[in-house]
């Protein structure tokens, strides 16, 4: 390989991103605008519920557990002087989440002191939307725990989970609960944003990169350009490099700005090492950009090229860990998923933005992206011969 030859091409390939304003746009505002679009709208925060009251207590514990509740910007509270009354306001859809404090709440307490069965807290949510009802059910948990557990009630901490499907009113002191203490880690805020803007960077780094390499090479082709450089002295090799390369310093510098635009805007930095994280996201970006020239060497058009990429883009999401956990997936399904460049990406990304951890944690995984980076720039040298 000459370093001359490759310092043309990189020259080269620089010179005709700059020329084209578009191109440029679309590799440095796309990425950001992405990943601000998810962390705002993908986001599973969860923000002004409307949250459904029955108080049939009226003790000053129950009056204080509510309070905390309607005071969490979380929830909006609405106070139902009947328990029916709440049921039919999730059914409707006119609250997504209900708690229901008994009548004999505080004689319940009193009994489970002396050893009795414990109080009881009913929670109900709307199960419709699955992610943001586990989310309301954590908070809904922790913070009338934290009310109990003040009040010297650890017994009392218990919930008991109905759906809405099954809204029957229940007797005040109904059934064994079973007392349950929460405890978070790693995130004791329960923020949906840095989960979603680490995952977020595994997804953007992976479907646009490849989208906007293959179509680029596709024009190219078939503008014949590609083919006078193929003419060339230049090694396959050396002409990989030379597209993968600019473009990986493009990405690069966007990885920046993301990490940048996401603390200023979603206040979400990584726990661990930024520059671990920037340097993982930079090699990366080859591994993508090189998945983006094997489809662009095996489609004869444009169309073709983001065909394949949508294509690809399905289980990306689907599988990569991005949206759905990989631990809640049948066990063939997670094998597949291990296949995917995305998943391993995602977990490190995760893995430094939440958890903080470092090299000695995420060498198996980082092992991993280095593996995947090497076949799939030797299988993007022999697909172009192939091609020539």
């Amino acid at each position: 390989m000459s370093w001359r030859r490759l310092r043309t091409l990189i020259v080269r390939e620089i010179r005709a991103t700059l020329r084209d304003p578009f191109t440029l746009f679309v590799l440095v505002f796309v990425p950001l605008g992405s990943l601000l679009a998810f962390g705002f709208v993908v986001s599973t925060e969860i923000e002004g519920i409307q949250l459904g009251v029955f108080d049939g207590s009226r003790s000053e514990l129950s009056r204080r557990i509510v309070a905390e509740l309607v005071t969490h910007p979380a929830f909006e509270g609405r106070s139902y002087v009947r328990r029916d009354e709440l049921s039919s306001a999730l059914i409707n859809g006119d609250i997504g989440a209900g708690i229901v404090i008994p009548a004999g709440f505080e004689r319940a307490r009193g009994r489970a002191q002396d050893g009795g069965e414990p109080a009881q807290i009913q929670l109900l949510y709307d199960g419709a939307e699955s992610v943001l009802a586990a989310n309301a059910e954590g908070f809904l948990r922790g913070i009338a725990g934290a009310v109990l557990r003040e009040h010297g009630s650890e017994n009392a901490d218990i919930v008991r989970i109905e759906r809405p499907t099954a809204l029957a009113p229940a007797p005040a002191e109904a059934g064994a609960g079973v007392a349950s203490s929460v405890r978070v880690l790693f995130n004791p805020t329960l923020d949906g944003r840095p989960y979603m803007v680490a995952g977020t960077f595994g997804f953007v780094l992976s479907f646009l990169t490849t989208l906007i390499t293959a179509v680029s090479i596709v024009n190219e082709r078939i503008g014949g350009t590609f083919e006078q450089l193929q003419l060339t002295p230049a090694t396959s090799l050396e002409i990989v490099l030379g597209k993968l390369l600019p473009l990986g310093a493009v990405f690069s510098f966007d990885v920046l700005v993301m990490m940048l635009a996401a603390w200023w805007v979603l206040d979400a930095w990584p726990a661990g090492s930024a520059l671990l994280f920037w340097s993982i996201s930079s090699f990366y970006v080859v591994t993508s950009l090189a998945m983006g020239l094997i489809f662009s060497a095996t489609s004869a058009t444009a169309a073709e090229a983001v065909q394949k990429t949508v294509l690809f883009s399905i289980p990306l999401v689907q599988l990569s860990g991005f949206v759905y956990p990989i631990r809640n997936m049948p066990e063939p399904v997670q094998w597949i998923s291990m296949i995917l460049p995305a998943t391993h990406f995602i977990n490190v990304s995760r893995s430094i933005y939440l958890r903080g951890e470092g090299v000695a944690e995420l060498w198996p995984q980082m092992l991993l992206i280095v593996a995947f980076g090497i076949a799939l720039v030797v299988l993007a040298r022999r697909t172009l011969e192939s091609r020539s």
